[in-house]
């Protein structure tokens, strides 16, 4: 229920060209314990005045010069969205036909001239209780929302805490380092949008590039941290880390994970169809996967580690352009070239520990 005092700190508007006319109810109103009375004698500003004096009803005349008061109701209808708009009708005209245009213009009650003050008082008093029950509905369900969208980020914040940790986990079992995993991420969401893929595309493939390499957990370290080259048996179990990750990352709804099974399961597929696990060709392979390959590349040939050393750019570029059409999507060397002045800047910031110390 609204209580007594809502209902006297409304905001009332008085709509009528006949400055007696606002008088005499601003007049009823006062003695009657209201507070917040305005008065407009001009029409064309009542959509203002609405809006500025955050109006919870309307009391409006009919019979007014240059815009009447069926005008005035279908004005404000345009402008008041997704709201109650109170009006109260006053007219000392009130056959059926004036009846049904007012109502269908935005009217929610009528009141006879001459006034009488206690029906006026009653009336006024309903549609308030009316409107401010309204409002408070109106604001329950802000509330709820917006509780509702403080857990949903919460939720989403935890989320995306988990996918990061797990993109971590691949760290510690292999010779790369976070910083590899931070700058190649970052690389795919400047490509993707290079590629016009969007903003929200760009985004979650920033957050799911780093559990490209997830599934070398599941390799054995005597292969995984072997410094010299793999014989033949060790390079096809070290191949199985991408349907180890894809499995560890299947059977989700959630569709930033869904990508990264992608990413994890594709990265290493090449353009004519000479990679693994599946031997995919050219647009078989899902665009996430191709653009992690590009980045996960270049950022390995550019970076050092204890048992290699880093390619100048300019030979990493050379590399790239190469392998346009076999390995890498040639349509996407182009536009990693023409991202590089910001790959390099992030680079820069992100140095790993090898390459500081040159």
């Amino acid at each position: 229920m609204i209580d007594t005092q809502a209902i006297l700190d409304a905001n009332i508007l008085i709509v009528d060209d006949q400055a007696v006319n606002t008088q005499l109810l601003e007049k009823i109103l006062r003695q009657a314990g209201y507070r917040n009375i305005f008065t407009c004698t001009d029409p064309t500003q009542v959509t203002e005045r609405y809006f500025e004096h955050q109006t919870d009803l309307l009391l409006l005349d009919i019979r007014m010069p240059v815009m009447d008061g069926y005008q005035v109701m279908q004005a404000l209808q345009q402008a008041v969205i997704d709201d109650y708009l109170p009006v109260l009708v006053l007219t000392a005209e009130l056959t059926s036909e004036a009846r049904g245009r007012a109502l269908s213009s935005g009217a929610k009650d009528f009141i006879t001239k001459p006034f009488d003050q206690l029906e006026v008082l009653q009336r006024i008093k309903n549609l308030l209780e009316v409107r401010l029950l309204h409002k408070q509905v109106l604001d329950h369900n802000l509330k709820l929302e917006l509780e509702v969208r403080k857990r949903t980020e919460e939720l989403e914040q935890s989320r995306l805490e988990i996918i990061a940790r797990l993109g971590r986990a691949a760290e510690y079992k292999d010779n790369e380092t976070g910083n590899h995993i931070l700058r190649m991420s970052h690389f795919a969401g400047l490509l993707a949008k290079a590629a016009n893929l969007g903003e929200k595309f760009s985004a979650s493939i920033e957050l799911a590039a780093p559990m490209h390499d997830i599934g070398k957990i599941g390799i054995p370290d005597y292969i995984l941290l072997k410094p010299g080259k793999l014989d033949d048996d060790e390079w096809e179990i070290m191949k199985t880390h991408v349907d180890i990750g894809a499995d560890l990352l299947a059977g989700t709804d959630v569709p930033l994970l869904s990508m990264a099974r992608n990413i994890a399961l594709t990265h290493h597929e090449k353009w004519d169809g000479s990679g693994y696990p599946r031997g995919l060709k050219a647009e078989e392979i899902p665009i996430e996967g191709r653009i992690c390959a590009i980045c996960d590349v270049f950022d390995a040939l550019t970076s050092e580690r204890p048992y290699k050393r880093a390619w100048p750019i300019e030979d990493a570029l050379q590399y790239l352009r190469q392998q346009a059409g076999s390995h890498f999507d040639p349509d996407l060397i182009p536009l990693f070239e023409k991202i590089l002045d910001e790959v390099l800047t992030f680079r820069a910031q992100h140095m790993d520990e090898f390459d500081a110390r040159n």
